[in-house]
């Protein structure tokens, strides 16, 4: 039977089916990469999880103690303003790990952290001799001692390395860190060192916290200040030698720093920020070493580092007090708050030039008077209806105040005329010349201020240009409230 498809047509499908034919087998191969790379990462995280690794073990477990031991002591160096002493520690510990190795001539664990430990204390006490014999600031003494040191280990570790002896490779991992190289032996000395940091900060946490926060309050206590931060300093070099060789001397600074700072955005107690710190180091150890297996070949150090960057940024960001969403939301509302004060205050003096002879103010009076936009007043006489210190409705002609809201302007007023009687009495300030800081300080003064300057300026009556100091009498008098207290004790205004 003949074929009902022309020819021609037929001849012009032929490349199209060979196109298929071809690009199938093509499709396939790529969805079989993915799944087979999807496998992958799927079985080293669950081989990852199942710990059945020996290296994998190790690796973790000297990461995890690295991050609590560092955590612990990063507080103390931020709160002390010596977070960079770490960074200084670690390159001067490089010619005693060159030492370490000759006095061996093995890669004695033992012995590479004795060397190393001597030549962090000899930094750090070179550091504090430098800092107290001369004029030097703590930013020049450190780079002077980072430096210094850090050519000294690099010339030690290359003359290692050209010198005919066995067993010197793998010390070039004290400078970028190779956490998979770690030993029983080293995770060890990490508990050994972590245990004993978390031991001294226990017994001294008292004693610690005080000569951190205020040094000459404790000399007047008593307390030996120059030895528990020599203990400190100590304590701080042992970290960061058995730190070395999982991060590198490159990169320990960051493991002393971040965890501590990302804490320090979190809370404002010390005992807290120790502990969010030592929490934040383990998961960032713990979570490098993971990226670090499911990655092949790619270095553990920075992966902790980075992981405890990323922390950092989130709590940068979303942190409940610190962070920038919050304060730029504080800071909005603050703004949005001190133009409702403006424009209530405005209502006040408008009142006031017209002795206080109509409840209204005319709309178009307050807008010239503020100086804003259609668009910009309006929305702030809509914020005012909201907090119910105004009310007020599209065409309308005038602006009522709320008893609240005169309340509130009174405030501001008092405070602002307060502070320029205190200015002209205390300071000796030209009555011409304190307007502009009371514009400023009217905002923020608390009750228990006020309260004081009412005293100091003995219960005044008018500022020094004559105009009245609303005072809460005057303001439950016309507000139809026999007053609460007596005019001696002070009185509340709403803030």
């Amino acid at each position: 039977m003949p074929s009902a498809r022309p020819p021609e047509m037929s001849a012009a499908l032929r490349p199209a089916a060979l196109l298929l034919v071809l690009a199938a087998p093509a499709r396939a191969s790529a969805a079989r990469i993915d799944e087979l790379t999807e496998t992958r990462l799927f079985q080293q995280a669950v081989e990852f999880l199942t710990l059945a690794d020996p290296v994998v073990r190790t690796a973790l477990a000297g990461s995890l103690l690295l991050g609590v031991c560092c955590g612990l002591l990063g507080s103390f160096m931020v709160v002390r303003r010596l977070s960079l002493a770490g960074d200084a520690i670690a390159h001067a510990v490089l010619p005693g790990i060159v030492l370490g190795f000759f006095w061996t001539l093995t890669k004695n664990p033992l012995a590479l952290f004795i060397g190393a430990v001597l030549a962090g204390l000899a930094g750090a006490f070179v550091l504090g001799l430098i800092r107290d014999s001369t004029h030097l600031k703590e930013d020049t003494a450190l780079g002077l001692v980072l430096s210094g040191f850090y050519a000294v280990g690099i010339v030690g570790l290359t003359m290692l390395q050209n010198h005919p002896l066995s067993g010197q490779s793998g010390l070039e991992t004290f400078l970028f860190g190779q956490a998979a190289a770690l030993s029983p032996d080293d995770v060890r000395l990490m508990a050994v060192v972590t245990g004993l940091s978390l031991l001294i900060v226990l017994l001294l946490y008292k004693e610690l916290l005080a000569s951190s926060f205020d040094p000459g309050f404790s000399r007047c206590l008593g307390l030996p200040v120059k030895l528990l931060h020599h203990l400190v300093m100590v304590l701080l070099t042992f970290a960061v030698v058995v730190s070395l060789q999982a991060v590198g001397a490159v990169l320990v600074a960051a493991m002393i720093i971040t965890p501590a700072a990302t804490a320090y955005l979190l809370t404002d107690r010390f005992h807290r920020m120790i502990f969010y710190s030592c929490l934040l180091g383990a998961a960032s150890g713990g979570l490098g070493v993971f990226l670090s297996y499911l990655g092949n070949r790619l270095p553990t150090g920075p992966f902790i580092v980075l992981a405890a960057s990323c922390f950092f940024g989130l709590a940068f960001t979303f942190a409940p007090r610190h962070g920038l969403l919050h304060r730029t939301y504080r800071l909005r509302t603050r703004r949005t708050t001190i133009a409702l004060e403006n424009a209530l205050k405005t209502v006040y003096r408008i009142r006031e030039d017209k002795g206080f002879s109509e409840e209204g103010v005319p709309v178009g009076e307050l807008q010239a008077r503020l100086g804003e936009p259609d668009a910009v007043f309006t929305k702030l006489l809509r914020a005012l209806t909201a907090r119910q210190w105004a009310t007020w409705a599209p065409g309308d002609t005038h602006v009522f105040l709320t008893p609240a809201g005169w309340l509130r302007a009174c405030a501001v007023v008092r405070n602002h005329r307060l502070w320029e009687l205190y200015l002209t009495h205390a300071a000796d300030y030209p009555p011409d010349h304190v307007h502009d800081d009371a514009e400023v300080i009217e905002h923020i003064l608390g009750e228990d201020t006020v309260r004081q300057l009412e005293r100091r300026l003995d219960f005044p009556d008018t500022d020094p240009h004559g105009r009245l100091i609303p005072s809460l009498g005057d303001l439950q008098q016309s507000l139809g409230v026999h007053p609460a207290r007596p005019r001696a004790e002070g009185y509340d205004m709403p803030r």
